[in-house]
């Protein structure tokens, strides 16, 4: 299991949730601010099989150009 954390500019965020969604993504929606300008970004959560990471990364990097994306294991995790 993966922990992908995609950092994206406000103008992207919409299609890229409504993409992964599309796609059967499960996608939590954070808004960031940062960098320089103090710029406000989005930050998504999206915890996806290890064989999906590649077609997460793909959805969002074709309508969400520019996106950062951090990889993590998830060597643990429960629903409480």
């Amino acid at each position: 299991m993966k922990l992908i954390v995609f950092v994206t500019d406000d103008a992207h965020a919409d299609v890229s949730v409504d993409t992964l969604v599309g796609q059967g993504f499960r996608v939590t929606r954070l808004a960031t601010t940062g960098g320089f300008l103090r710029r406000g970004n989005t930050t998504l959560l999206v915890g996806v099989e290890d064989q999906q990471v590649d077609q997460a990364c793909d959805l969002v990097k074709g309508v969400a150009p520019g996106t950062l994306a951090i990889i993590m294991d998830l060597e643990r995790y429960e629903r409480l």
